[in-house]
């Protein structure tokens, strides 16, 4: 069997894989939605949901389902699929899992701006959004003119929206600190993320938002992905470095700031959803979409453990808050076991082994550091044959044709095949 047949059977057969993975996780997703909506104090059966749904009176359930339960649950389904898909963005194009909005900054100004409403101001909720909304906007402007300087650094963004972060929490508990003692819970229960008080008129705005912005981030997949081989490898495979990032980092920032905006900064959703989907699906192949599927699954089952599970009815960012920080504290762990850093390591030529062929390939392939010069490529170049052979798993992960060349100058791609 030639090259090129073997490479387009294992192409079919991991995108069907992944295609079966991701359609398996929609239909989980749409099950927890539907029993959202037939768990309560009263459980109403799915017939009777299906009634409500198509608008026809059902005593009691026209209420209880149509009113309060349908809103909070599409509010839910659809903040959690803006942070997945928001948050895989970000670590995407910085290359780290540890990069999201949740600790680079981005919500902690709609954070800050929020309570700043409510305890000084006493705003009502849709000022709060609004200001809230402008506010995370403005802080995400300034992270990334701060990182600019110079040119683009991935690393010095991290850093940037850390320290950003820092300020802002300060300005939070300074503001929690000088709340009368009435103001306080409000604040509080915003702060956590909260479901609470969903009304149609509160989820419109991020129901448009994520309609309209997640299939952009869908239509720029395959160029954000080429990005995670490092600035000079996608520019040489091709792809505008500068509008990729610049499209998928307003349309990631604007999510964020809807649904922040919408429910609060429910904790650490954007954050867990990205490596999740990552474990389940592996390498290879845009994440957005298994992402915000996971997103939105974790804010449903969350706000059901919390309103029924638990004794008492908590907020779902206390529930996703207790999720997320010990699946911090691992993947702090398997990064530091890994020898994993802020920077992306330099690649010597030749490489000891097939970068593609290490546990967090083809995804985590890093391109020479700009700080210190790639070596030359041997002066014996490898023949056609040779370079098909060795470049056969990359191609593979790219989705690039048999029979293109693969003609960037990066070290990894001009690689020596064993005779």
């Amino acid at each position: 069997m030639s090259l090129s047949h073997q490479l387009k059977r294992q192409r079919a057969s991991r995108n069907s894989r992944r295609w079966l993975i991701v359609a398996a996780l929609g239909v989980v997703t749409l099950g927890v939605f539907a029993f959202s909506l037939m768990w309560g104090e009263v459980f109403y059966g799915l017939a009777q949901v299906l009634k409500v749904l198509s608008g026809q009176q059902v005593a009691g359930a026209s209420y209880s389902v149509g009113v309060l339960r349908l809103p909070r649950a599409v509010m839910g389904l659809t903040a959690g699929l803006a942070f997945g898909a928001a948050g895989v963005i970000f670590q995407t194009l910085l290359r780290n899992q540890l990069a999201s909005p949740d600790i680079i900054g981005i919500s902690s100004g709609a954070s800050a701006a929020g309570v700043i409403c409510i305890v000084f101001f006493g705003m009502s909720q849709s000022a709060v959004s609004a200001i809230s909304l402008c506010a995370s906007l403005a802080v995400a402007l300034l992270i990334y003119l701060v990182a600019y300087r110079g040119g683009f650094s991935a690393t010095r963004l991290i850093l940037t929206g850390i320290g950003i972060a820092a300020m802002l929490n300060s300005l939070v508990s300074y503001s929690l600190s000088k709340a009368d003692s009435w103001d306080l819970p409000t604040a509080t229960r915003w702060l956590t993320g909260s479901l609470n008080g969903a009304t149609w008129d509160r989820a419109m705005p991020l129901i448009v938002t994520t309609v309209v912005l997640i299939p952009l981030l869908v239509a720029n997949a395959h160029n954000v992905d080429l990005m995670r081989l490092g600035n000079d490898s996608a520019v040489g495979l091709g792809v505008a470095t500068n509008r990729t990032r610049v499209i998928a980092i307003i349309a990631a920032v604007a999510l964020i700031a809807v649904a922040t905006a919408a429910c609060g900064p429910i904790a650490f959703v954007a954050f867990v959803s990205g490596p999740i989907a990552a474990r389940i699906l592996g390498s290879g192949g845009s994440l957005i979409i298994p992402s915000a599927l996971i997103g939105g699954l974790i804010v449903l089952i969350a706000d059901l453990i919390g309103q029924y599970f638990l004794g008492t009815r908590y907020p779902v960012g206390v529930v996703t808050g207790a999720f997320g920080a010990p699946f911090l504290i691992y993947l702090l762990i398997r990064s530091n076991r890994a020898g994993v850093t802020l920077c992306p390591p330099t690649i010597t030529y030749p490489p000891k082994k097939f970068p593609w062929r290490t546990a967090s390939a083809p995804s985590s392939i890093r391109s020479a550091s700009t700080s210190s010069p790639a070596k030359s490529p041997p002066s014996s170049a490898p023949t056609d044959a040779a370079n098909q052979r060795c470049c056969a798993p990359l191609r593979a992960s790219l989705n690039l044709a048999p029979g293109k060349r693969l003609s960037t100058p990066t070290p990894f791609i001009h690689c020596q095949a064993k005779n």
